[in-house]
């Protein structure tokens, strides 16, 4: 059997989202989660909580995000500059 390209999931602290999906992409998933489950070991997996990982998996393996992100990545953190509101009094 070929190795699946997610591993273990993570018992994560999840931020809610709700999406529609086609039924056949549902359909997939609970496959994908059943196999997933075999391949590690662990019981049925909601197919669920395999989105976020598959989402990352593909957002880390796009190259040309990847690059965008870099140039739009500030290179230094800069402190934010002073107040320069002026101090002499108008007369």
């Amino acid at each position: 059997m070929a190795k699946l390209k997610l591993g273990a999931i993570a018992d994560d602290k999840p931020i809610k989202l709700t999406v529609e999906l086609p039924a056949g992409i549902h359909r997939d998933l609970l496959a994908y989660a059943d196999a997933l489950g075999r391949e590690t070991g662990q019981a049925m997996i909601d197919p669920a909580r395999l989105v976020a990982p598959m989402l990352a998996r593909f957002i880390a393996g796009d190259r040309a995000f990847a690059k965008l992100r870099s140039v739009r990545k500030p290179t230094s953190a800069r402190p934010a500059p002073a107040d320069r509101t002026p101090t002499s009094e108008q007369g």
